[in-house]
């Protein structure tokens, strides 16, 4: 089966694919403002999210999951803590450390998007010693 495309609509005549209203809710979920997200990066988001689990729609649940890593990515360390809670951290932190150790999947993907799309927070960038430079 074909892979729908995800449409950001078009003057109001046609809405938002399901996907990116998933991914909004999440990511207002995880306390980051679907706003601060630029469309570009939520489509390609919603695609690596289908790349990954090579269905047509991605899992519901894994929406929470992507949206809560980017947020850290976005918001830091300690805004995300404040927001999610000392253990959602603890266990971002964990995956984090494992996507730049692997340095392949769908999370080092997106460390790799919030630095090329110019929104990782400037801790997140110290705290693993990320090199935007290369």
């Amino acid at each position: 089966m074909a892979r729908r495309r995800s449409s950001l609509g078009f003057l109001g005549v046609f809405g938002r694919s399901s996907d990116l209203r998933q991914l909004d809710a999440a990511l207002r979920a995880a306390d980051l403002h679907p706003a601060t997200v630029p469309e570009p990066a939520k489509l390609t988001i919603v695609n690596l999210m289908k790349d990954h689990f090579g269905e047509t729609e991605p899992p519901v649940e894994a929406y929470g999951l992507v949206a809560a890593f980017f947020a850290y990515c976005l918001s830091g360390p300690e805004a995300f803590e404040r927001a999610n809670g000392p253990e959602a951290r603890k266990l971002i932190e964990e995956r984090m450390e494992t996507a730049l150790a692997e340095g392949d999947g769908p999370d080092a993907q997106l460390v790799l998007l919030a630095v090329h799309a110019n929104l990782i927070h400037p801790d997140v960038l110290s705290r693993y010693d990320i090199d935007v430079e290369d």
